[in-house]
């Protein structure tokens, strides 16, 4: 039986009992310790309603990065929101590639102990800190090996992760301003670099005049997308940097290695506190620009870090490599999506911070139900 998390008590307890309750942790003091995935106990967010909706006119500029004056400490202050408001920022829009829009009410239940276990499985903005620490990644032997091979550009402009067969994790700002769907966005198509051969040459076994002259994007269509309501209704305000995802599902599969999504950890628990990510850098056309960093702050939804990075490397897919107990391996997980610039108002003095949205136990329940669509392939956080 799934039973509801009906009170705003009932579902804070169990988010908070969700964070700190992982299993079997050594303590990273520990003279033999690894920086190892935490086991969670998670909930379950399930569509109860769908309607349709009137098709939207796709008028909106893209925009590259997002901005918001409320920091850490602001959103540390932030009181939590009920159960009722969650639900709602949870609830989804769904766009089909014939213009069709959808809305989808969801509910959140709590998966009781040993069920379904046996069956399922105008401040110019600085982003750029001091010395310029990104990598371009070039040659095929790299762009084209994992984990480098799951970054993919947008034809909006952004970049987003390889996280399922036929599903490409992304910022929601990448495609729907919080009011409208950005212009492009009902042609969507997904960019994958593969080598451009001189004299007609299409592959490596070619003879030796099939020599890579550059990389080209390959690209493939978007059949549909779904944005989480909290950005649709919460642009305007405070929280809706903390939705800031979206996940499009293309209309073939791409064929290539993805990385999974996993909860993020606290960032005390990250190897090194550090973070990865790949993505398009503007300032560099044609190039895939890897960095990583330490993180700065976090809060519940929100990391914040001083990565390098430029406009178009927003959606991509933020990572760590860590130890996987049950399958006795090293493995890279998606644990957030970078959103982008933030200016930061600290008291009186302005810093500023480049932000990535965590995915939180609720948020890869959502997610992992998107790309899956049955909730007991998605007990594994």
């Amino acid at each position: 039986m799934l039973g509801m998390a009906g009170t705003p008590g009932l579902l804070f307890a169990l988010l908070f009992l969700v964070l700190l309750c992982a299993v079997g942790q050594v303590s990273p003091y520990s003279a033999h310790w690894k920086p190892t995935w935490p086991a969670y106990r998670l909930p379950v967010v399930l569509p109860q309603s769908t309607f349709n909706l009137a098709k939207p006119d796709f008028g909106a500029e893209a925009k590259l990065e997002v901005s918001s004056s409320c920091g850490p400490q602001c959103h540390k202050g932030t009181p939590l929101p009920t159960y009722e408001e969650v639900k709602q920022y949870l609830s989804y829009e769904t766009l089909y590639a014939n213009g069709s829009r959808t809305e989808t009410q969801v509910g959140i239940y709590v998966l009781r102990s040993g069920e379904g276990e046996a069956s399922g499985k105008s401040r110019r903005k600085r982003q750029i800190y001091g010395y310029d620490s990104r990598f371009s990644i070039f040659g095929k032997d790299f762009l084209l090996n994992y984990p480098f091979s799951t970054s993919v550009k947008l034809s909006t402009g952004c970049t987003g992760t390889l996280v399922a067969e036929k599903h490409v994790l992304t910022a929601a700002h990448c495609i729907h301003d919080g009011k409208t769907y950005v212009k492009g966005t009902q042609k969507l198509r997904v960019g994958f670099l593969k080598p451009k051969f001189k004299d007609g040459g299409r592959g490596a076994n070619n003879s030796s005049s099939a020599v890579p002259e550059k990389m080209k994007f390959q690209w493939i269509r978007v059949k549909r997308t779904h944005v989480p309501k909290g950005w649709i209704k919460g642009n305007a305000n405070d929280i809706g940097m903390d939705y800031d995802y979206a996940l499009l599902e293309l209309k073939k599969p791409h064929k290539r290695k993805f990385m999974k999504i996993g909860v993020s950890p606290p960032a005390k628990q990250l190897p090194g506190g550090r973070i990865h990510f790949s993505g398009y850098d503007n300032d560099r056309p044609g190039n895939l620009v890897y960095r990583f960093c330490d993180v700065k702050d976090e809060t519940y939804d929100l990391l914040y870090q001083q990565c390098d990075a430029q406009p178009g490397a927003s959606g991509s897919g933020v990572y760590v490599r860590m130890w996987k107990r049950q399958q006795q391996k090293w493995e890279r997980k998606i644990i957030g999506i970078f959103s982008g610039h933030q200016w930061v108002d600290m008291n009186g003095s302005p810093q500023d911070f480049n932000v990535a949205v965590r995915i939180t136990p609720l948020k890869y329940a959502q997610i992992c139900y998107w790309i899956k669509g049955n909730y007991l392939d998605c007990r594994e956080g």
